[in-house]
C-alpha cells in the first residue's frame, strides 16, 4: 500500500452545543478502500463533509500530502483532487453525459467534437458504453452513477468518497461498480466506501474504520475480523442475530388469496396465499417481477385478468385507494418517492392513511387526538426525531422507514406488503424494523417482505416464493433455505442439488 494521502486527526464539530463529531479520525492511503462504516447518525457524512470542505470542524487537522491544510470549500477540495459522489447523486439532468463530465472545466470556446471524445475516453476506461450526446434523464441510474465516476476522474481525482453507492443499485450493477472501485484503487485512488451493506464492504474494502455517536472505535481488516464483531463495534453491543425466532409465530386462517394474476409479460399467472400471522417472502433476481406482483395487490397498476381475495372476499381493486380500505398497506421500494411527502411533517405523513380517524363531524382535524396518536406511534417505533412537527426529509433513511411503518400501522387492515424494507438503513435500524415486523405478524397481520439481500427473506420469512420472468418458480421452506438454492431455482427455474444451511 503506498503512502498516505489524507488523514483527518482528532476531528471535532458541534452544532448547537450537540457533538456531532468528537475527536473523529480516519486515514486514507493511495490504492486502498477504505471501508466508513458505523450506523446512521455516528457522524459518518459529517466527517466527509469536512474532508469535502463543506463545514470547517471545531478542532482537528486535515492532513493533505503531508501538509496542514484548512480547505475554504468544496472548491478548495476538488482542485486538490478530492470528490465526493454522494446517494442523491449532483448530476444535471437536461444536460448531456459529456457537459455533465466536464461540468466544472468547461472552456470558454467549447468544441463540442472534441468534448464528446474525451468523454468517450473516460467511459471507455471504465468499460462502459455510453453515448457522450445523450441526456443524463435518458439513463439509468446505474449509468447516471458512471458519470459521476467519469466526471471525477475527469478532474483527475485522487481520493473519491463513494456514500452508499448501491443502494439504488441491481445486484448485477452492483457487481459492476465494484470492479470499477478496483479499477481505481488499482490506478492509485484512495477510495472510501461508505456502505450498510457489509457483504460488499468485505468484499471490497482493504480496511474498515467503524464510527459510533461521532467518535472513532476502531480500524480493522477484514482479514482480521468477522461480520459479527464489526456490527458489535458499531452498535456497541454483542448481536448474537438480528433476526426473531419465527418459530415461536402463530398462524391463523387464510387472510390474503391472489389467483393467477397477469400483467403483460412482467406477472404470469401468479397465485399463492398468506395467512394471519405469517410473513411470507418473495425472492428473486431484480427485475424478476416481485415489485410488479405488490402494485397489483396494491392496485398501483392494473391486472389484465386474475383475482385477489381477501378473507374470501373478491376485490375490486382499481386504485391504491381501494386497497387502503379494504386493509391492505405497502410500504414500496422508493419511500423517499411514494412513501413519504418529505416536506411535509412527521405527524401528517403518520395519520395520511387513515386521515378520518382525527377529523372531528365538521371534518377539521383535532390537533390534540393527532399528536396523542402520532406520539404513541412514535415510541412504539422508536423513532429519533427532534418533534413530530419535524418535517421527514430531516431524518435518517431507518427513520423515515419507521414514519412508513407507522403510517400503516395507524391504518390497522389485514395485510401488509414490504418492497425492500431495510434498503439503504444502518445495522441498528435493521433490527428495529425486523422486530416491528415480528410485531406485525405477531398482531395477525398477513406480511409479505420483498427483499434483494438473501438473508434477511431467510432470517424473516416462514417461506420464501422464488421469481424469474415474471412466474413464481419454486418455493423454498426454511430447512431448504440457502442463497444456492435460491438462486438456482431463479436461475433455472429448478432447485438445486445441494443444501448448504444459512447462519443469521
Amino acid at each position: 500500500m503506498s503512502q498516505s494521502l489524507i488523514e483527518l486527526r482528532g476531528i471535532t464539530k458541534s452544532f448547537g452545543g450537540i457533538h456531532a463529531l468528537n475527536g473523529a479520525q480516519l486515514q486514507a492511503h493511495a490504492g486502498e478502500v477504505h471501508a466508513l462504516l458505523g450506523e446512521n447518525g455516528a457522524g459518518k457524512s459529517t466527517l466527509m463533509r469536512v474532508l469535502g470542505g463543506e463545514l470547517q470542524p471545531d478542532q482537528g487537522q486535515l492532513i493533505i500530502g503531508g501538509e496542514v491544510l484548512s480547505l475554504k470549500g468544496p472548491g478548495d477540495a476538488m482542485s486538490r483532487g478530492i470528490t465526493i459522489i454522494h446517494q442523491e447523486m449532483a448530476l444535471a439532468a437536461d444536460l448531456t453525459v459529456a457537459e455533465n463530465i466536464f461540468l466544472y472545466d468547461l472552456p470558454r470556446f467549447i468544441s463540442w467534437g472534441k468534448l464528446r471524445a474525451r468523454a468517450g475516453e473516460i467511459l471507455d476506461r471504465l468499460g462502459f458504453s455510453i453515448d457522450p450526446s445523450a441526456l443524463v434523464s435518458d439513463l439509468s441510474v446505474a449509468h447516471q452513477q458512471v458519470v459521476e465516476i467519469a466526471k471525477a476522474l475527469s478532474r483527475q481525482a485522487r481520493v473519491i468518497v463513494f456514500d452508499e453507492p448501491t443502494a439504488v443499485l441491481s445486484t448485477q450493477d452492483a457487481d459492476r461498480l465494484l470492479e470499477i472501485i478496483d479499477g481505481l484503487r488499482k490506478r492509485g485512488v484512495a477510495v472510501i466506501y461508505i456502505s450498510h451493506r457489509l457483504d460488499e464492504v468485505f468484499k471490497i474494502a482493504d480496511r474498515m474504520t467503524v464510527m459510533k455517536d461521532g467518535q472513532w472505535v476502531a480500524t480493522v481488516t477484514p482479514t482480521d475480523t468477522c461480520v459479527s464483531e464489526v456490527i458489535r463495534l458499531m452498535v456497541g453491543r454483542p448481536v448474537d442475530t438480528l433476526f426473531c425466532d419465527r418459530n415461536a409465530r402463530q398462524h391463523g386462517s387464510e387472510v390474503l388469496r391472489v389467483e393467477n394474476l397477469n400483467a403483460s409479460r412482467k406477472v404470469r399467472n401468479v397465485s399463492f396465499s398468506v395467512k394471519a400471522g405469517e410473513v411470507l417472502g418473495l425472492g428473486g433476481l431484480v427485475g424478476s417481477g416481485r415489485t410488479e406482483v405488490a402494485r397489483l395487490i396494491f392496485g398501483a397498476d392494473r391486472c389484465e385478468s386474475g383475482a385477489v381475495f381477501l378473507k374470501g372476499r373478491k376485490l375490486k381493486l382499481r386504485s391504491p385507494q381501494d386497497a387502503v380500505a379494504a386493509g391492505i398497506g405497502l410500504v414500496p421500494e422508493d419511500r423517499k418517492g411514494q412513501g413519504v411527502i418529505l416536506d411535509m411533517p412527521i405527524r401528517a405523513n403518520v395519520t395520511m392513511a387513515n386521515f378520518s380517524s382525527v377529523l372531528n363531524l365538521f371534518g377539521f382535524i383535532q390537533s390534540d387526538r393527532e399528536r396523542g396518536v402520532v406520539e404513541k406511534l412514535a415510541g412504539q417505533m422508536r423513532l429519533k426525531s427532534s418533534s413530530i412537527d419535524a418535517p421527514v426529509s430531516s431524518l435518517s433513511g431507518g427513520n423515515q422507514q419507521k414514519v412508513v411503518l407507522a403510517k400503516w400501522f395507524h391504518l390497522g387492515g389485514d395485510v401488509i406488503i414490504l418492497d425492500e424494507p431495510t434498503r439503504g438503513v444502518d445495522v441498528g435500524a435493521k433490527r428495529e424494523i425486523y422486530e416491528l415486523i415480528e410485531g406485525l405478524a405477531a398482531n395477525g397481520l398477513a406480511v409479505i417482505v420483498i427483499s434483494s439481500e438473501h438473508h434477511e427473506l431467510f432470517g424473516l420469512c416462514d417461506r420464501v416464493l422464488v421469481m424469474s420472468e415474471g412466474q413464481i418458480c419454486g418455493e423454498l421452506q426454511p430447512d431448504h433455505y440457502s442463497e444456492e438454492n435460491l438462486l438456482s431455482m431463479a436461475m433455472t427455474h429448478r432447485p438445486a442439488l445441494s443444501h448448504v444451511e444459512i447462519r443469521t
